[in-house]
């Protein structure tokens, strides 16, 4: 019975988490019109809509990447149906409270809502603190999943087989599925950030109950913000990839994914060094210590080292001279690894501080989390999405439908990242509601973008219809 609850809370969570996209993708759009001087927004609307996409973006895509390894999980330990309901109320109630502050309070901050501007209101009054309260509210939905699914896993796991730390001898009596360990890692992260986003909105808090009396200190908070932000951001990445430990070879016909020592020695040392990575945000904040700037040089090239190596090398050796059963599952995986590897070396780039100093807050910057993103991430949620309706729905693949669908959103997708990397070597600032006309090229990138994320849209659609019908069957479904 438990087992029945938490496949229709999963093709609750996969409906939503599709509509909201839909949603945040024609934001998306818009404001790249409204760049490429196609429309014209005030730029309220525009910031408006910015914040709203970024953030909604965010949060989607972690939450279907929790809903697809709570769902796994259950293939090992127990999962608990009550922490999985009480995170989709709270993020939908977290969204109505978000969208409220934005579409009718004009709060436009950004999704980063850097301190202080929360603070110079610009906006409703109310917009400021019921944005905090969304923030909270999200965050208590988050954790209350977090910790639960870390908690069946030390249920049935000891700390050193969670970490497969057992695999760095030969023969372990007992063995950790990559997708355990992975799981873990991730969630260890995952519960780190919102532990310091509790912190974040505590001290936004303090200041603006305190009638003036008690300043936060800017470095601090931005500091507390990318750790949140970035960190979390990532995460939903890592999500992703256990997904696909688990299930690429699986759909492929291939014998299961088992971990190695290395496979251990590269998770364990991502965990450390996805935490630290973030101090790439602020190499511009030259009152940061010199020691977290070199703290944040090194780990943003060692971070994306071991859980990119293993992962790609076990990609690649799985397809390599092999004859394996290609589907629209895995060929979504495998075209995802490649969209996530090539944003991975857009940011890796960007991270590098001789070059920060001349990418820092341009296009670049859009353009190598929307690779990760729009043509990595999402395509590892697109493929647990259709992989879990057809196991439901019986659904015969049709090839065409496959092929055509891969195209559209490859040529949709790789023309609206190309708009961003151009614009990005070209120096073209981010985050402009409109460009001056020193930047002749960024109207006409900004409108290519915008076609071509239109094509990207349309592929969208086509899956949303595919596996929207699915979910349908699953929730109506006696069993």
């Amino acid at each position: 019975m438990e087992s029945i609850k938490i496949k229709k809370i999963t093709a609750v969570w996969i409906i939503t988490v599709l509509v909201l996209f839909i949603v945040s993708i024609v934001l998306g759009i818009l404001m790249r019109l409204n760049q490429g001087e196609i429309i014209e927004q005030s730029p309220i609307t525009f910031y408006s809509n910015m914040t709203t996409h970024g953030l909604t973006m965010i949060g989607i895509w972690f939450v279907a990447g929790m809903a697809a390894v709570n769902y796994l999980m259950q293939r090992y330990v127990k999962t608990s149906y009550t922490a999985n309901v009480i995170a989709y109320v709270l993020t939908v109630i977290g969204v109505l409270i978000f969208w409220t502050t934005t579409f009718v309070g004009k709060f436009h901050a950004g999704w980063t809502f850097l301190y202080p501007l929360p603070f110079k209101v610009m906006w409703a009054t109310w917009a400021t603190p019921l944005f905090l309260v969304s923030l909270t509210v999200f965050g208590l939905g988050w954790l209350i999943w977090s910790i639960s699914l870390m908690t069946q896993l030390l249920k049935k796991y000891s700390i050193a087989q969670v970490f497969a730390w057992q695999h760095f001898r030969k023969n372990p009596k007992v063995e950790t599925p990559p997708f355990i360990l992975i799981t873990m890692i991730t969630l260890i992260g995952i519960i780190t950030c919102l532990f310091a986003a509790v912190i974040l909105i505590a001290l936004f808090f303090a200041e603006y109950f305190s009638n003036g009396n008690f300043l936060n200190d800017a470095l601090l908070m931005k500091n507390l913000t990318y750790f949140f932000g970035h960190t979390i951001a990532n995460e939903m990445l890592y999500l992703g990839l256990a997904v696909i430990y688990e299930l690429f070879s699986e759909v492929s016909g291939r014998p299961k994914w088992r971990t190695t020592w290395y496979v251990a020695l590269a998770w364990n040392l991502t965990l450390i060094f996805i935490l630290t990575a973030f101090f790439h945000h602020l190499y511009m904040d030259f009152a940061q210590p010199e020691g977290f700037q070199i703290i944040g040089q090194l780990a943003s090239y060692l971070a994306s080292l071991p859980a990119a190596g293993v992962t790609v090398f076990s990609v690649f050796i799985a397809v390599y001279r092999t004859e394996i059963k290609w589907s629209l599952t895995n060929l979504l995986f495998f075209i995802g690894v490649a969209g996530w590897v090539i944003g991975g070396l857009g940011a890796v780039i960007d991270a590098t501080i001789t070059n920060n100093v001349l990418l820092h807050n341009t296009l670049w910057v859009p353009a190598h989390f929307h690779t990760y993103n729009a043509m990595g991430n999402v395509l590892f949620s697109l493929a647990f999405f259709y992989w879990f309706t057809n196991q439901f729905t019986k659904n015969i693949e049709d090839g065409k439908f496959t092929k055509l669908t891969l195209a559209i959103l490859l040529i949709g997708g790789i023309g609206f990242l190309l708009a961003f990397y151009i614009g990005g070597a070209d120096s073209i600032p981010r985050r402009y509601s409109n460009y001056p006309t020193d930047f002749t090229a960024a109207a006409p990138l900004a409108t290519m973008g915008a076609i071509f994320a239109t094509i990207y849209l349309t592929a969208i659609l086509i899956f949303f219809f595919k596996i929207y019908k699915g979910c349908l069957k699953i929730l109506f479904s006696p069993s």
